[in-house]
């Protein structure tokens, strides 16, 4: 009698380092409708401390999990109605624990189109198989005589339909498919070939016309590049395994010899014919299915890894640090068409804009200086925000020279990245926060408020336009979607939301409200006013106490009735809190951030029923910091004077950017000339860096040293060293063609999204190949 099979919990803490009894508190959470915010940071006592990355994976593979036995339970039906489910296969059923065992013990009994093997049952050939498969001292020759007729002309036919019965049954036995599977995932390499007179066409993909490397440890970036140049035609793409043996009787024939207890040389007239069946089910049925199997499992672990790169990136990116509510001026350079300007106030409001021409054909550099000035004094600005796109060193010395000839206080000017800035101007959401402004000026806009507060601004736009990830239309686009989503629904609760203040695109991504009900909550607020208490969201129409249970901690009000109310401390725990202040014998607002006298507090002195030590301590976290924001403190990359172009770049030149993209082989870094430069993995740091994630993230500013410039390819190499090597050479690129994996609505956000992968081309094989 076999153990009964594993429950979905117990799989899931093994998985993850946890108890059963938290994964089954999270799952029943999640499936109440809690949000993972909400049960990692409000629900500590029912899970454990069960962290929001180990929520994240108990989600994922809760969802896997769930639909295996959906299709262990399809599968079971399906044969239990064809009268053929046995107790042994029954057990084998319930034993498999992934989706490629469970397909493979259901092969022989799925539903088929009619086969070669269907057609020569039908003319009664099934007998002459059996005997040949199980009889090895018969002559398959005289044998097959003895069915000739009608439907079988001769012997040649009658072995050839035999043939076809055996190597489907070869084909469709699943312990010999999984262990041929096993060989070939621990064996097979890549195999790539250019296709005839496309040498030309694809030359961007040349590092790959004669190319191989192992299955198993092909790295995401080239595993996608290498689809994306057979997809344009340039390569056949091919699984071999076993091509260098030179043995009589590959590992494979062996493989499924031995299964069927054949000899693999010598033998008598049946074994001779058994082995050659065998040879020609490898050829004809089994490498072609598993081939097929084993390149989309490379595709799904390349997108997996690709999407775990973006969605790295893209969390640094909506929580760099945030200048702040500012009078803010949004620079969005442009040559021909001149540079709009938008002027913003310190909660983001447009109070102003302006186009002014400094550069050909008008060249009215006195006229721009003397608007910008104009617009400076009138709204007090503090921060000038320039657009990184065409024209973004000519319009950041523009803007120096208009500040330095300003007097008293000078505003600061900062270079901003302006991926999405286009696919924002022209959305919906635009139109409503904008509307009657030109859609060139809402790009500026959104330039000047994308300093103030990053994570407000990019959450409007569709992550894949802000140009952080490899390859990204090559991926599986929902899977890319669905993570996406989480980084900026972790990213949004992590930081915490104004919400008399922020946007419905904002606030839609708030735990428990959606578009609807951010509508809702803002279109309430326009017509009431500004939000007193938290309480006070019960009023909003549609909201009731589940949503309102998932959204309060994560919602600030500064400034209203209730303390509390603008910090994280959930209003379900305000009691506790009041606990706390009447122990401390003061005024709420006179010991909220006075961490002295709250850490003389035990924590274990206000534990309850109802609230536990980790609740506890998480609000006198809070009450110390209230509303703390967890990203860093603003500061931002100084350009060199000078250095406007990449012509201007030298071998030796000490430089100061901002990281860009982070990908597995190095980051991109922002240096001011309109081309992100590539720091490989090797150059990161003066110690050994598997990752360089370990290292650097997007928006960091870093100190570089340029090591090499190809002006004509666009192509600049960087290092993070303190101290340069002397053989430092460059290396052979390995990522032809991928920045067209970028979004790339215009040419304002070609610069930010060419670095993700392709900006340097076909990225360092020979390094890759070295390590």
């Amino acid at each position: 009698m076999t153990a009964p099979r594993p429950s979905i919990d117990s799989l899931i803490a093994a998985e993850i380092g946890a108890r059963e009894a938290q994964v089954a508190a999270a799952v029943a959470l999640l499936d109440g409708g809690a949000t993972v915010p909400f049960v990692a940071r409000y629900r500590k006592e029912a899970t454990g401390g069960l962290d929001d990355a180990q929520l994240r994976t108990l989600e994922v593979r809760l969802t896997y999990l769930r639909e295996l036995e959906s299709r262990r339970e399809t599968v079971l039906r399906s044969i239990r109605e064809q009268g053929k489910l046995t107790d042994a296969l029954s057990r084998q059923i319930e034993g498999a624990t992934t989706r490629a065992t469970l397909e493979d013990l259901y092969l022989p009994f799925r539903p088929k189109r009619r086969t070669r093997a269907d057609a020569a049952r039908e003319k009664g050939l099934g007998p002459l198989a059996e005997t040949l498969l199980t009889d090895r001292s018969a002559d398959p020759e005289a044998l097959a005589k003895r069915f000739l007729g009608d439907q079988v002309a001769d012997t040649k036919a009658a072995l050839e339909g035999a043939r076809d019965i055996v190597a489907e049954t070869m084909a469709e036995t699943p312990a010999l498919v999984g262990a041929i599977r096993t060989h070939l995932v621990a064996k097979a390499r890549i195999r790539a070939k250019v296709q005839k007179g496309k040498e030309e066409a694809g030359a961007k993909f040349s590092d790959y016309f004669d190319h191989e490397e192992k299955w198993a440890t092909a790295p995401s970036h080239r595993v996608l590049a290498l689809l994306r140049a057979e997809k344009e035609g340039v390569i056949s793409l091919d699984i071999e395994v076993d091509a260098d043996d030179a043995s009589p009787v590959k590992p494979v024939e062996a493989m499924i010899a031995r299964q069927f207890g054949v000899k693999t040389q010598g033998g008598t007239p049946a074994e001779r014919w058994l082995m050659d069946v065998a040879r020609w089910a490898w050829r004809q049925k089994i490498h072609g299915s598993l081939s097929n199997e084993m390149m989309a499992t490379m595709k799904e672990g390349a997108d997996a890894e690709a999407i775990r790169v973006f969605s790295r990136n893209l969390k640094d990116i909506l929580l760099a640090a945030p200048a702040g509510p500012k009078a803010t001026m949004g620079l969005d350079p442009g040559i021909r068409t001149g540079v709009k300007v938008a002027v913003v106030d310190g909660t983001g409001r447009l109070v102003d804009t302006a186009t002014v021409y400094p550069f050909q054909p008008r060249n009215d550099v006195a006229g721009a200086m003397m608007v910008l000035a104009g617009l400076i004094e009138k709204h007090k600005v503090e921060l000038v925000a320039i657009g990184n796109g065409t024209a973004s060193r000519e319009t950041e010395k523009l803007a120096a020279d208009v500040i330095a000839k300003l007097p008293g206080a000078k505003p600061t000017k900062v270079v901003v990245s302006e991926a999405g800035a286009s696919v924002y101007s022209a959305s919906e959401i635009a139109s409503r926060e904008l509307p009657g402004v030109d859609v060139s000026l809402r790009g500026a806009a959104s330039i000047a408020r994308r300093l103030q507060d990053p994570l407000a601004e990019i959450v409007k736009v569709d992550p894949k336009a802000i140009g952080v990830g490899q390859y990204q239309h090559d991926v599986d686009q929902p899977a890319l979607s669905r993570a996406l989503e989480t980084v900026v629904e972790d990213a949004v609760n992590a930081v915490g939301v104004d919400v008399n203040t922020a946007s419905a695109a904002l606030l839609s991504h708030v735990s428990g409200i959606g578009p609807s009900l951010a509508d809702a909550i803002v279109a309430h607020r326009d017509k009431e006013g500004p939000f007193k208490t938290r309480r006070a969201l019960l009023k909003v129409p549609r909201l009731g106490p589940k949503a309102f249970e998932q959204c309060a901690g994560f919602l600030r009000i500064q400034g209203g009735t209730e303390p509390l109310d603008a910090s994280a401390v959930h209003p379900e725990a305000y009691p506790v809190a009041r606990k706390i202040v009447e122990a401390c014998g003061r005024d709420l607002r006179s010991l909220m951030g006075d961490g002295a006298a709250l850490k003389k507090l035990d924590p274990q002195r206000f534990v309850s029923d109802g609230f536990g030590l980790p609740t506890v301590k998480d609000i006198l976290a809070e009450l110390e910091k209230p509303g703390r924001d967890p990203r860093p403190a603003f500061r931002t990359a100084s350009f060199a004077e000078g250095v406007n172009e990449i012509k201007d770049l030298r071998p030796g030149m000490m430089l100061e950017g901002t990281v860009t993209n982070v990908a597995a082989f190095g980051a991109f870094v922002d240096i001011g000339v309109h081309q992100d430069g590539l720091v490989h993995v090797s150059q990161i740091s003066d110690r050994f860096v598997k990752d360089p994630a370990e290292v650097v993230k997007a928006g960091q500013v870093v100190r570089v040293r340029v090591v090499e410039v190809d002006e004509k390819r666009k192509r600049i190499s960087l290092s993070m060293k303190t101290q340069a090597e002397p053989d430092a050479a460059p290396r052979k690129r390995d990522e032809a063609g991928a920045s067209k994996g970028q979004a790339r609505p215009d040419r304002r956000e070609a610069k930010p999204a060419a670095p993700a992968i392709g900006g340097f081309g076909a990225a360092l094989a020979d390094a890759f190949k070295r390590r």
